[in-house]
């Protein structure tokens, strides 16, 4: 049989700048990893060219190039000195990769005893024992311990702060959305958006939902925010509106106000199960709350054409002072990815301020209180 060739990437282009942090995202086979190894070296373009100013550091692999029958201690010292780093400069460096890496006596054990949690951790701390100009950073933090997690992203903030470059990928909107100043999508190769990243998850999310014959709408509003909207149109969010204690309808709400939001529906089509799923986003796209019908145990069923629905909403908003705003979906399971009506990304905006709380910082008000006692009384 003649042999074919498949493109893993084919007319990508774009520019990272100094200190800038770009996430990629993507399904899988969309060529994320394999146009991070490209960037950091490790594989060659077929064509086109690749232009990288400033020392690469990669973590793309968990323990990719680590000896297995050598210790930790002698991988770091031995993937060091492939990294050019003399032996004067690794052994400054020994100690604190150790202390940071947090294996213990595991350090001096070979490495086909780890984990991968555990190989992680060793990888990170030598990738990042050195600042770096550009750090790239697959998937690889996905996994291991919540604590290393948190520990890592601190010191990715910390390199930021002092101007690296930032290049990583992650399924994770909540890593991108926080650290990534821009987002690229791609899909199958190709670069299909570039932009901020809250608008590139959105719309990587519409993707993901869209069916046969359904529509994918992007919209820049008035805000200058980029609304994206998909669904196969068999039912729709007609109206939704945010009412504050008075009962009225508003756009700016106290930190713990109590507040009712109000969404109706018209239905287009029959559907045998009808499900309301809805989320609080922060100004960064990040969900602060969001559930859905299905876990409430509220489906509609045997919905009609031309029948209307209205869905009351109550709690308070117990956010930090800021810009918040609603997203809805309309689908007939537990997620939005197996049938979508509609998913409408800014469905609404609003505001909380701060006028009758203590001052705090964060995206959540916890009514917290604060008891002090002297010892011995």
């Amino acid at each position: 049989m003649p042999k074919s060739e498949d493109w893993v990437l084919k007319n990508v282009g774009f520019d990272v700048f100094p200190g800038e942090a770009v996430g990629f995202l993507g399904q899988n086979g969309a060529g994320k990893s394999t146009l991070l190894k490209l960037i950091a070296g490790t594989l060659t373009a077929t064509e086109g060219s690749i232009q990288v100013n400033g020392r690469v550091a990669a973590i793309l692999e968990l323990g990719m190039g680590f000896n297995s029958d050598l210790t930790g201690r002698e991988n770091v010292i031995h993937t060091a000195g492939l990294m050019g780093f003399s032996r004067s400069e690794i052994n400054a460096a020994l100690s604190e990769i150790e202390s940071f890496a947090e294996i213990g006596k595991h350090f001096d054990q070979p490495v086909r005893t780890y984990s991968s949690g555990m190989q992680a951790r060793v990888a990170f701390a030598i990738a990042t024992a050195y600042r770096p100009d550009i750090l790239i950073v697959d998937e690889a933090l996905s996994v291991g311990d919540t604590y290393f997690q948190h520990k890592s992203f601190n010191r990715i903030r910390e390199f930021r702060e002092k101007g690296t470059t930032l290049i990583i990928v992650s399924h994770d909107r909540s890593t991108i959305q926080s650290i990534c100043d821009r987002a690229i999508l791609l899909d199958r190769g190709c670069m299909i958006k570039d932009g901020e990243p809250e608008e590139v998850f959105d719309f990587y999310n519409a993707i993901i939902a869209e069916k046969e014959n359904s529509t994918l709408m992007i919209k820049r509003l008035p805000s200058g925010k980029v609304q994206t909207k998909s669904g196969t149109g068999e039912a729709q969010v007609t109206e939704i509106v945010l009412l504050g204690d008075s009962g009225a309808v508003t756009e700016t709400v106290a930190v713990g106000e109590k507040v009712e939001l109000r969404i109706k529906i018209k239905i287009h089509k029959q559907i045998d199960e009808l499900v309301l799923g809805y989320g609080i986003k922060d100004r960064l796209g990040q969900v602060m709350y969001g559930t859905n019908s299905w876990h409430t145990n509220q489906i509609i069923t045997n919905a009609r054409a031309g029948d209307e629905y209205e869905f009351k909403i109550l709690f308070n908003a117990n956010f930090g002072a800021g810009s918040y705003s609603v997203v809805t979906a309309l689908h007939n399971r537990e997620t939005h990815l197996n049938a979508n009506y509609e998913w409408r990304d800014l469905a609404l905006v609003f505001s909380v301020v701060n006028s009758n709380e203590h001052q705090f910082s964060g995206c959540n008000w916890l009514k917290a209180e604060m008891v002090v006692a002297q010892n011995g009384y």
